[in-house]
């Protein structure tokens, strides 16, 4: 693996993409993944938590891998409950970025550019998300996911 990082973010793995989660502290990170993962459980797909809070990530062949450090893997933060186990996968190739962003500095027409982010010189689609925005950001990332899977963006 070649140009590791390790940031500040959650991952999880719905099918075979891996989805990082970035955002400010307390934008609800941990929040929308557990989300995603219980929607995409609904609709009868894979879905595991990969790493909380701390995701390592390595470009690997052209491919970005996104990893747990192994003091934290099976757990995540649940907002007042504390530190808790979930079923979990050690790591997953990123398909998609999602950024919690304020509302109020959510681009609602942006540039092509702005839909794609390069993380340790790999090239991956990014989606922009308000901030708590609960339901309706857990439906479009599971549509982009689906859009990709159908040979869409």
């Amino acid at each position: 693996m070649s140009g590791g990082d390790t940031v500040h973010a959650s991952c999880i793995l719905v099918g075979s993409a891996g989805i990082l989660i970035r955002g400010r502290s307390g934008a609800g990170k941990s929040r929308l993944g557990e989300r995603i993962l219980g929607e995409a459980r609904l609709r009868g797909l894979l879905a595991l938590a990969v790493a909380d809070d701390r995701v390592a990530l390595a470009a690997r062949s052209g491919r970005l891998i996104a990893s747990c450090p192994a003091q934290l893997f099976g757990l995540w933060e649940r907002r007042g409950e504390g530190i808790v186990p979930v079923a979990a996968e050690p790591r997953a190739v990123v398909r998609l970025v999602v950024d919690l962003v304020p509302e109020g500095e959510l681009e609602r027409m942006p540039e092509p550019g702005a839909m794609r982010v390069e993380l340790c010189g790999v090239e991956i689609a990014r989606l922009a998300v308000p901030c708590e925005s609960g339901s309706a950001a857990t439906l479009d990332v599971l549509a982009v996911l689906e859009g990709r899977a159908s040979g869409g963006a």
